[in-house]
């Protein structure tokens, strides 16, 4: 399991099989408290500082690999 899986089941309470298909407000933990813990916890975990605009392009889990890796974080 990658740091990253270990981020989303940690901050939103998710089990493993859930995180390919989970997007933003599909689930009652990932609201904008969620989210924004979700993006302080990646960005403390991978040293980045994410651009607002990718915070609001932030809609799933597949995004979030997306967005890391335009930091050159490979998840």
């Amino acid at each position: 399991m990658s740091r990253y899986d270990e981020i989303f089941k940690e901050v939103l309470d998710v089990d493993q099989v859930e995180l390919p298909t989970l997007e933003y407000q599909s689930i009652s933990t990932w609201d904008s408290v969620g989210h924004m813990t979700l993006v302080a916890r990646l960005e403390e975990s991978f040293g980045v500082t994410f651009e607002l605009e990718d915070i609001l392009d932030f809609s799933s889990y597949s995004k979030g690999i997306e967005i890391l890796r335009k930091y050159s974080v490979e998840v």
